[in-house]
């Protein structure tokens, strides 16, 4: 369906146009025009789908011709990455209606602090913002919602996740209870579903099934020890010096500056991005990132949400997911537009469960391919196991001293 069918106006479908686009994804004709009826709405989609086009674009059409700059929607989100990226999003699809915006994240500067302060006391179209730092904004009385219309939570699960409940709720508290709420989420537990109850009125509900990875991507395992990970990446890196453009996934924001640290002593150019880093930092990783300075990107799932980055060439697991809907995520980031890519997944005993479950989701069984004989044996694959861990000590006697200066054979898959 092309975007001129669902109802949208000339001056959103000419920036439509302008950006090359004609026909809408299935979340953007699934959600548009019950946005446009202004029915509050549940949508489960994943990342990658199209589902902030879904709600910014019925969102334009009904401000177009808006005439003052009252605080008019509120789009809450889990990270300053996905803000910023959202309110980018806004600007790009605004380009012929007379729309403002604004990001309003932690961590910035004193003159940041100023914009967004005044932002809200004079007012604005459209703000984005993560749940800590707008709530402590609007505990300080800066906000004016009198003429407010729409709510959306995108990524809600993920706000869940880190803790934002009761800032969510909160912050729905400074809301008219008159208005059109939307809720977006890559996955809808029962959490989920219990806040859509206390917030939204007679929702409609939108369900894309979760994407198999696509077709391009070229999955494989490791099955290892904590203690061969770090040597399992320098192997599959060796293997690869072509590609120009990886990001390395982990559990915990310690285990960023970790990665990173042993990544630069292999000689790999190399940056994290996550919390402990002061939002220019972050930024300034992913501008590295993007232009190719920097080779590999090191993160945590919560802070991959926002990076939007092409032409990914791998993507490593340097921890197996928790849910199996992340695996489906985090590989999605390679193989876009029909080009290739490779993922990687290091999976220890204690976490070869949650690989049975990723393989269910995909309805597939993903090579386990064969660790270097220098690094020793890796752990049998056991999908009940509740291992640590922890190597076996016979599973590391030293090799022959003529191997250890061996160059480590490309990856091979058991047979």
């Amino acid at each position: 369906m092309t975007f001129k069918e669902l109802g949208l106006n000339e001056q959103v479908l000419e920036a439509l146009d302008y950006m090359g686009f004609e026909k809408a994804t299935p979340i953007q004709e699934g959600a548009i025009p019950f946005i446009l009826n202004g029915k509050d709405l549940i949508a489960c989609a994943q990342t990658g789908t199209g589902k902030t086009a879904a709600f910014v674009l019925p969102i334009l059409h009904k401000l177009t011709g808006k005439k003052d700059t009252s605080i008019n929607t509120l789009i809450v989100v889990p990270t300053r990455e996905l803000a910023i990226q959202i309110e980018q999003e806004i600007q790009g699809l605004s380009y012929f209606v007379s729309v403002g915006s604004i990001a309003i994240y932690g961590g910035g500067s004193g003159q940041d602090w100023e914009i967004q302060k005044k932002a809200l006391k004079e007012g604005t179209d459209i703000l984005v913002a993560t749940p800590g730092k707008l709530l402590s904004l609007l505990q300080m009385g800066y906000a004016d919602f009198s003429k407010f219309e729409h709510l959306i939570l995108d990524e809600a699960d993920k706000m869940l996740d880190m803790g934002f409940t009761d800032d969510l709720e909160k912050i729905i508290s400074y809301l008219p209870k008159k208005r059109q709420t939307l809720l977006f989420s890559a996955t809808m537990p029962t959490k989920i579903r219990t806040l859509a109850e206390k917030i939204l009125v007679a929702p409609e509900q939108i369900t894309l099934s979760i994407s198999k990875p696509a077709a391009g991507v070229s999955q494989n395992v490791f099955l290892c020890y904590d203690n061969q990970k770090n040597a399992l990446l320098k192997h599959i890196l060796d293997s690869r010096p072509e590609y120009t453009s990886i990001i390395i996934f982990t559990s915990s924001k310690i285990k960023v500056s970790e990665i990173v640290r042993d990544l630069r002593k292999f000689g790999f150019k190399s940056q994290g991005v996550s919390s402990n880093l002061d939002q220019e930092q972050r930024e300034e990783a992913l501008r590295g990132f993007r232009s190719k300075r920097t080779r590999i990107l090191v993160a945590t799932d919560v802070m991959s949400r926002g990076i939007d980055i092409k032409e990914i060439n791998m993507v490593i697991n340097y921890d197996c997911p928790r849910d199996a809907e992340d695996y489906v995520h985090r590989i999605g980031r390679t193989a876009r537009a029909n080009t290739k890519g490779e993922a990687y997944t290091l999976v220890n005993e204690k976490d070869m469960p949650k690989l049975s479950r990723i393989e269910q989701l995909i309805e597939a069984e993903i090579p386990k391919n064969t660790i270097p004989e220098a690094l020793g044996s890796g752990p049998a694959y056991n999908p009940k196991s509740k291992g640590s861990g922890s190597p076996k000590k016979k599973n590391f006697r030293k090799k022959p001293s003529s191997n250890n200066n061996q160059t480590a054979k490309p990856v091979s898959k058991a047979n």
